[in-house]
């Protein structure tokens, strides 16, 4: 199952949150006189996790009756990117106090990052009572399990009321069926933009996501039109002239590419797609002193471009420039490592 690494990001940003409050917070246990973890705490303001943990553990053992140290062994298990072992504290967390919500907080996270989403739905549920009406990140991840699951109803609930739209809205459709298109589940996307477009045919946005549906599945003639109904609702649409660039490029339409993307750079001249796209199609075109200015722009934009990279070490390639093409090959690979470490579509 794919994580979506947005959801990754920003369940780490609000551990994060949680920790940083944390550390300042003066809570009962830090109202002691003598604060038994004020030492595991300096450490882990100071990044050092595991020298924390190895104090807490001590402190444990030396004095088990001690409250509060599986709530701190909890949160600096999760500083350390240790999900399990900060799972397995942080359930004692809660036992020990059911109204320590920082703990429920993150043990739901921590599920969530080890690729538990079901495990994880009944502890943000929680969550959530506590915080009925707040946009907060750990709601968002709640959404994300419950796509995870295949509980679409439930999903388009939660970004419905994330996102201050109706549950049976043709935006809420379309913000599900945008989640589950990230998520890789296509089938189950197109409905929900299908429904998005029952309810409301002229819905910006929703045939850029069948366009982008027509595209991951290969249907290149169908994302065309797709992505062309698209801009007869929404003329001002970047990003749907951009994907359509692409598509022609992949149809050795190169004219027809140039001219769509160009409008695109008109009308959003700071995003790095167009600009790496167009280099592809300049690439083929034989018009190398172009194709770099543009590959280059491109990466000044976004130095995380696969796309840019690895066509620039082509181009470097074909010139007969070794150490550069072999820099941008290393680039380009470095990038496509990291996105497939994290295998949700971007």
């Amino acid at each position: 199952m794919r994580l979506h690494l947005q959801g990754i990001r920003i369940a780490r940003k609000l551990a994060a949150l949680i920790v940083l409050a944390l550390s300042w917070n003066t809570n009962a246990f830090a109202q002691q006189e003598n604060d038994p973890f004020s030492d595991a705490r300096s450490l882990l303001r100071q990044g050092k996790n595991a020298e924390a943990i190895a104090r807490l553990k001590a402190l444990a053992a030396r004095r088990p009756e001690t409250r509060g140290v599986n709530h701190e062994l909890g949160i600096a298990y999760y500083r350390e990117r240790e999900y399990l072992q900060s799972v397995e504290y942080l359930q004692k967390a809660w036992k020990e106090n059911p109204e320590d919500r920082d703990a429920v907080q993150l043990l739901g996270l921590s599920y969530y990052s080890v690729g538990k989403p079901a495990e994880a739905i009944p502890v943000l549920e929680t969550v959530r009572s506590w915080h009925p009406d707040a946009s907060i990140d750990a709601i968002y991840i709640l959404g994300l399990c419950y796509v995870l699951t295949k509980r679409y109803p439930e999903a388009r609930q939660t970004f419905a009321q994330l996102y201050g739209v109706s549950a049976d809205s043709a935006a809420a459709h379309l913000l599900l069926g945008r989640m589950l298109l990230r998520q890789g589940f296509d089938p189950a996307a197109e409905r929900e933009i299908k429904a998005a477009l029952s309810v409301s045919p002229r819905m910006p946005l929703a045939h850029l996501a069948l366009g982008e549906l027509g595209v991951y599945g290969g249907n290149y003639p169908g994302a065309v039109q797709e992505f062309n109904a698209e801009l007869v609702l929404n003329p001002a649409c970047a990003l749907a002239l951009t994907h359509l660039g692409e598509v022609y490029w992949r149809l050795n339409r190169d004219e027809e590419s140039q001219r769509v993307l160009r409008r695109s750079i008109s009308l959003d001249s700071m995003a790095s797609e167009p600009y790496a796209v167009l280099g592809k199609v300049l690439l083929r075109e034989r018009q190398p002193a172009l194709a770099e200015k543009h590959l280059l722009h491109a990466i000044h934009l976004d130095p995380s471009s696969y796309s840019a990279h690895y066509f620039l070490g082509q181009l470097y390639r074909y010139q007969g420039r070794v150490e550069a093409a072999e820099r941008e090959m290393k680039a380009a690979a470095r990038i496509q490592q990291l996105q497939t470490s994290n295998p949700g579509r971007n």
